[in-house]
């Protein structure tokens, strides 16, 4: 999300301070609001001031001031969405998450800031965002899929890695994000969204898997004695997302499954299904996954069609005919 002349005005950087501080975001999705309101405004000056679209990141937003904002209507909003659906060729999720940040930042300047009398972002309805089932890999395909990891020098590390994910579900951020520290005995303290914390238990597989990386390769890089991240790369730095994104890719790719688009996020969707299927109940499985609510959980509670065919098959009165 490249922004050009990132001054942006105050009321702006007020909002953006309060969501990190104040709400807990993180600073990942505050790039995201940030970059959202910073095409809003443009947006807006473009229309109003009869400016091509092509030029919008050569418009400066850092005069715009309460007043300015004070004659932003409802269906100037609208018509946002409608430019970012039509020209920007924005998903119904995007535009969600556009819709999202408007309703925010238009309650804080009225509810927290006592600058508007009147939030015309109150009636914006969010688009519509069709149910999707989570993508995900069988027990068979997961088992498959951890023969593609290669044996090369960091194969300790990504079999640890891919072990970390599909037996504890982490998200990505989380498993980057972990010390040395984060683990005591059989315990990973895990750091979620919005920095909250929650502890995790440690099984065999992961227990085994992690000893070996520790003693394989993780102690013959240079310097990792004085590195804190558990996972490092062959320079001794933390891995970033991007970097454990490619290797689950890889991974995919020589495994010979080549199932369409496996993500980490995928990886952590196979682990809550594969939980769910063997027991695992919904409340357990939250806390596991870090969600804040159940609702968000539910989504990993999908069965498959033959599943329910075969309950419908089993039901008693079946045997009857």
């Amino acid at each position: 999300m490249k922004i050009l002349h990132r001054e942006i005005p105050k009321l702006l950087k007020d909002f953006l301070v309060y969501l990190t501080t104040i709400k807990g975001k993180s600073l990942r999705t505050r790039k995201e609001y940030e970059y959202d309101m910073t095409l809003f405004f443009r947006f807006l000056k473009a229309v109003g001031d009869d400016i091509k679209i092509d030029k919008m990141n050569e418009i400066s937003i850092k005069e715009i001031t309460i007043d300015f904002i004070k004659q932003i209507s409802l269906e100037d909003m609208y018509l946002f969405l409608e430019f970012c659906e039509v020209q920007r060729n924005n998903s119904p999720a995007t535009r969600a998450r556009k819709a999202a940040t408007l309703k925010s930042f238009f309650k804080y300047l009225k509810g927290k800031r006592r600058l508007l009398e009147d939030n015309p972002a109150e009636e914006l309805e969010t688009p519509k965002i069709g149910k999707k089932k989570p993508i995900y890999m069988d027990l068979q395909e997961a088992e498959m899929f951890i023969t593609g990891i290669r044996r090369s020098n960091h194969y300790y590390r990504n079999y640890s890695m891919m072990m970390f994910f599909l037996n504890l579900g982490l998200r990505v951020s989380e498993l980057c994000s972990l010390n040395l520290t984060s683990i005591q005995g059989n315990v990973l303290h895990v750091i979620g969204k919005g920095d909250k914390e929650r502890t995790v238990f440690l099984n065999n597989a992961c227990i085994q898997s992690l000893q070996v990386y520790m003693n394989k390769e993780r102690s013959y890089i240079q310097g990792a004695s004085t590195k804190e991240a558990l996972f490092l790369s062959q320079k001794g730095t933390r891995l970033t997302r991007q970097t454990v994104a490619k290797i689950v890719k890889q991974i995919n790719n020589d495994s010979g499954l080549s199932k369409e688009k496996i993500t980490p996020h995928k990886l952590r969707h196979t682990s809550a299904t594969i939980m769910y299927k063997n027991g695992a109940d919904i409340r357990s499985l939250q806390h596991i996954l870090g969600h804040s609510s159940v609702s968000t959980t539910q989504i990993y509670t999908h069965v498959e069609d033959k599943e329910i065919q075969q309950v419908i098959e089993d039901n008693p009165f079946n045997q009857l005919v």
